[in-house]
């Protein structure tokens, strides 16, 4: 078996769902190349026949309105698949993936995905756990936006923040990547004025702080209170 595949097992991704053998069955058929920052995997409406797989760099998934207001809905870093979860109906895709960084992604055409499964039972069982995951997220992440408003969807992005780029020192978790106010109401379908004054309400109560651009979670449990968490598990409650 490939050292180097097993290797990736490490990294923390979507795709923790998949075994050991599965997991490198489907990085075996996949093409490796090297996407520039700014450039795009697809755009909204383009044919989806391929499935991306993240080696390094960042990808994130967004989707306009006729106006341009962008709605970031996912934040991929490596370890991740992408692609449409119901990869077998979608003829064209939903969103838009823009590369954020220099990244290696793999790519693997639907056609491929469809000779595992035929070929692995057990192939096929992993491919609907990770369908199931990404179903999960986008309902979590439409909860939040819908049922506790712009608070609740604020208070629940930085606790998937903090989840998927946190590192905890003592009982802070110091957000390991610059997030800016025009990031997050991009995250939350609000206007950069709003998230301005909702995180200055959160730095008066002592919930969150900065340390030279980077947010650092003070009071986990605050966040938590405003947007009412289920406590989902951390493959779920991530950007």
């Amino acid at each position: 078996m490939n050292d180097s595949l097993l290797n990736l097992r490490a990294l923390r991704g979507n795709t923790q769902c998949f075994s050991n053998v599965q997991y490198n069955g489907l990085l075996s058929k996949m093409k490796k190349r090297f996407h520039s920052k700014g450039s795009h995997l697809f755009w909204e409406g383009d044919p989806s026949n391929q499935l991306f797989y993240m080696y390094s760099g960042s990808v994130k998934l967004t989707k306009s309105t006729d106006e341009g207001k962008e709605l970031v809905l996912y934040m991929y870093q490596p370890g991740d698949l992408i692609g449409e979860a119901d990869a077998f109906y979608s003829a064209k895709h939903n969103f838009t993936a823009e590369v954020m960084e220099d990244s290696e992604i793999g790519a693997i055409e639907y056609k491929d995905v469809e000779m595992l499964i035929c070929e692995s039972s057990d192939f096929a069982i992993e491919f609907m756990k990770w369908m199931g995951i990404h179903h999960r997220l986008t309902q979590t992440k439409l909860r939040d936006l819908m049922m506790y408003g712009k608070p609740g969807a604020l208070c629940s992005t930085l606790i998937r923040l903090g989840n998927t780029f946190g590192e905890k020192r003592g009982s802070d978790i110091y957000i390991q990547k610059k997030i800016t106010h025009t990031d997050l109401s991009n995250m939350i379908g609000a206007t950069r004025e709003s998230v301005n004054r909702m995180l200055g309400d959160l730095r008066k109560k002592g919930a969150l702080e900065y340390d030279h651009g980077y947010l650092i979670i003070k009071d986990h449990h605050m966040l938590r209170e405003i947007c009412h968490c289920e406590y989902c598990p951390h493959d779920v409650c991530r950007i």
